[in-house]
């Protein structure tokens, strides 16, 4: 999510989302469930808590009114989807309401094993980048009747870049002495002008390494469909300059089959991001912005 989509949602508290949280929730809602233990999972995520449930579930519980607009989408979506792609995706089991003094919907899911993709973890980076583009194409395959148009759930991805336009050209403003400012705005323009005139299709949103899995060095999953709906996926490219690079890079992009449009979009995806997160508190998430900004300065595709 954007800070600007970030401003407009009422959050709380993540000291608030707990397991004793999440063991009251589960005793009120799901009795069956409330003897398995509870314990937060290693890699937690930005917008949502989750937890283990026992071995074999997970709770998932949104942080602000924002993110609790993708729970029942995730609920009526996923079965769809999940039938029609190539690798593991979240399978809801459960929908939980409002209690125990947390204020939104929830989801218990079906725990899927794998460790979130770094470099170090994939065998084969290049297989990696095809085999994921494969799982992007079978996503775009899928009918898209009844799917969700772009708008707040996805944090307006799938949708035009221009909602974010006023937000990317202020922090090149903010950064101008960090960053040859003059290039960093004509490659936002040429995103812009890169316009979307093909039909709907699926998009997952947030192809970022924490929400793909891999087991044995190899992409096993795609979990976090929360920004998950129907428009552009130029979204969906991303991950060429968060997590790609060189050969990788390429394979990926020849195996999804974009044109120029559409990589000129993503990249366009990409550099909102960075932009906006080169002073995240986070040092990790600054560190990530740096890398993908100097990606997308030092090639040309």
């Amino acid at each position: 999510m954007s800070a600007q989509a970030d401003t407009a949602v009422a959050e709380i508290s993540t000291d608030r989302i707990d397991v004793a949280l999440v063991r009251r929730l589960i005793a009120e809602q799901f009795p069956r469930w409330a003897h398995l233990p509870v314990r937060p999972v290693e890699v937690g995520g930005w917008d949502n808590r989750t937890f283990h449930l026992g071995d074999t579930m997970t709770v998932r519980l949104p942080s602000g009114e924002g993110y609790a607009l993708q729970v029942a989408k995730e609920q009526r979506c996923l079965p769809v989807l999940g039938a029609r792609l190539p690798l593991e995706i979240p399978a809801p089991l459960a929908h939980g309401r409002p209690g125990a003094g947390y204020p939104y919907p929830w989801s218990v899911y079906g725990w899927i094993d794998g460790q979130t993709a770094r470099a170090d973890r994939i065998d084969d980076l290049t297989r990696f980048a095809t085999d994921l583009a494969a799982f992007l194409c079978a996503l775009r395959a899928v009918d898209t009747a009844g799917g969700p148009a772009a708008g707040p759930h996805s944090a307006w991805r799938g949708g035009p870049l221009s909602t974010y336009d006023a937000e990317t050209r202020a922090a090149i403003e903010t950064h101008r002495d960090r960053l040859p400012a003059d290039r960093v705005t004509g490659m936002w323009q040429a995103a812009l002008d890169a316009t979307w005139a093909g039909p709907p299709v699926w998009f997952h949103g947030d192809i970022a390494h924490g929400n793909l899995l891999v087991r044995d060095g190899r992409l096993a999953a795609v979990i976090d469909f929360g920004c998950c709906g129907v428009g552009d996926p130029a979204c969906d490219t991303v991950i060429a300059w968060t997590l790609l690079g060189g050969a990788s890079r390429a394979a990926f992009r020849d195996a999804l089959g974009v044109d120029d449009a559409t990589w000129a979009r993503g990249r366009g995806w990409a550099l909102w991001k960075a932009l906006i997160t080169l002073d995240d508190p986070d040092p990790e998430r600054a560190a990530g912005a740096r890398h993908v900004l100097g990606e997308l300065l030092t090639v040309s595709y």
